[in-house]
């Protein structure tokens, strides 16, 4: 950062001007999802934020799979190369910061913002979120890290208090977002809900301490949109920037001429009434994970009252304003010097070549649950393709991640071009594509309609070599999915088309983890997530032999009640405003671990169609048996890895440890993930695959002590899944 530019600047600004560049407003083009206008006299542009992490959401864009699917890839180099391509739509449509990526761990199997986060497990979501950040970054665009943090559920997500242990917060929730942090992540979104007792936006130990004081992050601070609540804790909290800072009405003014008319004639102002007539309406409609658009602009006139009447100190306002012109300077904005500091330049999108990566993170993302020797398929072989929405491609989840693809290929589209003889057959009704921005009661002249033929589906089915039966889920910020079964009548379709053909396979399309009861009735079943648009063109090349590289971020449970938050309303989804992280530590595999249940398929599953042997393993103290600092390396590890398969394929080598028995009164996860690798092996190769352990990988927290190793005997386990140990060795470390 130029210091002494900034501080020029700085100096100059009236207390307006320097209000200006703390609150967001509505972009008058109308594309910007967050816009700062600058301050013209001083020669300070215009700033513009839009959302993601699927991609841009600004007319046409490229459709990347959801970020779900990206964490199934378990491949830190993909991350990267997916936030590159991501900074060039960015900047080829003229704006400065993503609003991605994030990184919430998936706490809540039916959560309905699962698809837009990457793991159930700190150590993954920190590996490739940070990598993400990484290509955004020096692709010339501001990455925005959110949400910050503990909005791990969409019910009541602007109003719920997220309850939890500091022990908990430090192990699983904040570990990701360090991670971007330390890779220069340029700004942080705080989260709509509480944590604690204090919105995020307002949360001066979360915001000021940890993320300032401890982790050194010198960006921008931002809401959530309408995240805001009163001025001088925002302020005083360490929040940077109120976005959007303006009404839903301003917001959205330039797309409707409704709205443009009911801006300038004011009818609530006129008629003396608040809330206005809009919000009267608008909370009569809105779901319960929406936040209430007014009041709003809390950092324009009453953060300058506050300021005024000496409730909030101008130096405070002066250190939002210097990290926003630090963002400023550091995107090379004030000069347009784009390419500063390293960065590229985009003059143009290769679109193709976008739609190629995109049809690599899905294929790469595609897990194969099961296979009994189906796949992969034969060039003659003839196929039926049933689901009610097969014809489609799965582009995302409704909510401010939804893009426009600039094209899509459907599975049916997809197979048609690999395949000689296809048929398909829709079965049951279209599944709803939720979208946040539904307007009540749509969709219901589809519901009326007459529905497809079942048995005709069925009776396609069993004529054909193979049957291909494609599921989906339907979830969407703002709410959560009312369980984890298959909306619809999707579970008996699969059903009734496994009984009449053998031979048949399922596609599931979900955000999350869904119940299978049928898993065991078919004879393949792969997961492959919102794919995005290049979806039926990534399933036909993992149908047709693409190694699937893709192993499981999250565990796949047999239903509800088999997750860790299952059980006490109070852990989900919560009493009176509260939601009790109860379960501390023990999320996702870790409970499941814990309680003794297991799992349809277990965190970090995933088949091949090679096979691997594992040998040889060896592990090495690098600490030299001293204490050192708990970020530092603390073993290495060397496994001898063999595809013995006359075919390439792609293992993930993934390494848990196993602590030794902790102090009276602390409980420990049986296993956790410490290191992994994604590597591709030629037909009957064999090498030696190296793995890092962190110090921190062997650690607890402490809420007094802080980060500690307990001293004893350590076994390290490397193999397929957190369930599948190959080599086991043990190391003693006081």
């Amino acid at each position: 950062m130029s210091d002494g530019r900034v501080d020029a600047l700085l100096a100059d600004l009236t207390l307006d001007e320097k209000l200006r560049l703390v609150r967001g407003r509505a972009d008058p083009d109308g594309h910007a999802t967050g816009y700062l206008p600058g301050v013209d006299r001083l020669d300070i542009p215009p700033l513009r934020l839009v959302d993601g992490p699927l991609g841009v959401r600004d007319r046409e864009a490229t459709a990347f799979p959801a970020t779900i699917a990206l964490g199934a890839t378990w491949d830190p180099d993909l991350a990267r190369r997916l936030g590159r391509a991501l900074a060039a739509e960015t900047r080829a449509r003229g704006h400065h910061v993503l609003l991605a990526p994030g990184l919430n761990i998936v706490r809540v199997p039916t959560g309905g913002r699962n698809f837009e986060y990457l793991s159930e497990d700190p150590r993954l979501t920190s590996a490739v979120g940070a990598a993400y950040v990484d290509g955004v970054e020096t692709g010339g665009v501001g990455a925005t890290v959110k949400h910050f943090v503990a909005n791990n559920q969409e019910h009541r997500r602007d109003t719920v208090d997220a309850v939890v242990s500091e022990r908990a917060l430090r192990e699983i929730y904040l570990p990701g977002f360090r991670a971007a942090v330390d890779a220069g992540a340029s700004a942080v979104m705080a989260a709509y809900n509480r944590v604690n007792g204090h919105y995020m936006s307002e949360h001066r130990r979360l915001l000021d301490g940890v993320l300032r004081a401890e982790w050194g992050f010198d960006g921008v601070v931002m809401s959530d949109w309408w995240g805001t609540h009163d001025a001088v804790a925002a302020a005083e909290g360490g929040l940077d920037l109120e976005m959007p800072g303006v009404s839903a009405v301003e917001l959205f003014a330039p797309h409707s001429r409704g709205l443009r008319a009911m801006r300038r004639l004011r009818p609530s102002d006129r008629l003396d009434l608040d809330p206005p007539l809009l919000w009267r309406l608008v909370d009569r409609v809105a779901d319960d994970g929406q936040p209430d658009p007014y009041p709003f602009a809390v950092f324009g006139d009453p953060l300058g009252r506050a300021i005024v009447d000496g409730l909030v100190a101008e130096t405070t306002l002066d250190r939002k304003v210097r990290h926003v012109l630090g963002l400023y300077d550091r995107l090379g904005t004030l000069d347009e010097d784009r390419s500063s500091n390293g960065r590229d330049t985009a003059p143009s999108v290769d679109r193709d070549g976008h739609h190629d990566l995109a049809r690599a993170v899905a294929r790469r993302g595609t897990v194969l649950l099961a296979n009994d020797g189906v796949l992969p398929l034969s060039d003659g072989a003839s196929l039926a393709v049933v689901g009610p929405n097969a014809d489609e491609a799965k582009v995302g989840g409704g909510g401010s991640s939804e893009v426009t693809p600039t094209r899509t290929v459907s599975p049916v589209e997809g197979l048609r071009q690999r395949a000689s003889r296809v048929t398909f057959e829709r079965g049951i009704r279209r599944v709803a594509n939720p979208s946040m921005f539904d307007v009540p009661g749509s969709g219901l002249r589809r519901r009326l309609r007459s529905g497809p033929d079942f048995d005709t589906a069925v009776e396609a089915a069993g004529t054909a070599d193979i049957a291909v039966v494609v599921v989906q889920d339907g979830a969407t910020e703002g709410e959560d999915r009312d369980s984890m079964a298959l909306p619809g009548r999707q579970d008996r379709l699969v059903r009734a088309v496994a009984e009449a053909n053998p031979r048949t396979v399922v596609v599931c399309r979900s955000s999350g983890p869904v119940a299978m009861p049928w898993a065991d009735e078919v004879a393949a079943v792969l997961q492959t997530w919102y794919p995005g648009q290049a979806d039926g063109a990534a399933l036909a090349d993992v149908l047709y032999g693409a190694d699937p590289g893709g192993r499981l971020p999250v565990t796949v449970g047999r239903w509800f009640d088999d997750y860790p938050v299952a059980g006490d309303e109070r852990r989900y989804p919560g009493e009176n405003e509260h939601v009790h992280y109860n379960e501390g530590v023990f999320v996702g595999y870790r409970g499941f671990d814990r309680d003794g249940v297991a799992p349809r398929f277990p965190f970090g599953h995933g088949l091949s169609y090679a096979a691997f042997d594992y040998a040889d393993l060896a592990v090495e103290r690098t600490d030299g048996g001293e204490s050192v600092a708990v970020d530092a390396g603390a073993l290495d590890l060397a496994v001898t890895v063999e595809n013995r398969a006359d075919r390439a394929g792609r293992e993930v080598v993934q390494a848990y440890v196993e602590p030794p028995e902790p102090p009276a009164g602390v409980d420990r996860p049986r296993r956790e993930l410490a290191a992994f690798a994604s590597v591709e092996f030629s037909a009957g190769e064999r090498r030696t695959v190296s793995l890092t352990v962190p110090r921190r990988a062997l650690a607890r927290y402490d809420p007094r002590a802080g980060w500690t190793v307990d001293p004893g005997e350590y076994a390290v386990v490397v193999g397929r899944s957190a369930r599948e140990g190959r080599v086991r060795e043990t190391i003693r470390v006081d």
